[in-house]
């Protein structure tokens, strides 16, 4: 990463090039973007999302973002580090609005009256039957059938996943969160 001593016209002509190479699909220009820039744009994602494990799972989604947008580059509009972490910028305010999206459908659930519950004695052709249960669990990544196991079966928390499985614990909540969304679509209304 260029330190703040470098020459930003030196620093820009090397980002102009690479992000041109991503443009051209080179992944070894990508590697080389990562390299220099991931350390800042992680920085000002820690800054705005508070959370390290959910600004590294973020800046996954730049590099990808940048990779598939470097066409779009223009230097005559502005610097390439402004482009960069305009990126990453609104990437991190997208996850912090979702963030906020999931608590306030987790707290309507959790207001939810008891007949939300299933009872005990539900009929055979109830969609909360084993078969078609274990059926959406099938069709669920490895990640997100784990997690939901180790949440829900083992009754870990999503820290102790986290830890157990050697993952960011934003990217364990994400992959329950992306898991459990995945069974209520898969269950039916």
């Amino acid at each position: 990463m260029p330190s703040d001593s470098a020459d930003p016209v030196v620093a820009d002509a090397e980002l102009e090039q690479l992000i041109a190479a991503c443009a051209r699909r080179e992944s070894v220009a990508l590697r080389r973007l990562y390299t220099l820039a991931s350390p800042k744009l992680f920085g000002c994602m820690v800054r705005i999302l508070r959370r390290r494990a959910l600004a590294e799972e973020a800046l996954q989604d730049v590099f990808v973002s940048i990779w598939q947008r470097a066409a779009q580059f223009d230097a005559s509009r502005g610097r390439p580090w402004a482009w960069l972490i305009s990126i990453a910028r609104y990437r991190a305010i997208d996850v912090l609005r979702n963030e906020r999206v999931e608590l306030y459908r987790e707290a309507e659930l959790e207001d939810l009256p008891e007949l939300a519950v299933v009872p005990e004695a539900a009929s055979a052709d109830s969609r909360f039957t084993a078969e078609a249960l274990a059926r959406c669990l099938g069709s669920l990544s490895l990640d997100q059938r784990r997690g939901i196991e180790l949440a829900f079966i083992n009754g870990r928390s999503h820290g102790q996943i986290a830890q157990t499985i050697g993952q960011p614990l934003g990217t364990v909540k994400s992959w329950i969160r992306r898991g459990l969304k995945s069974l209520r679509d898969c269950l039916g209304p």
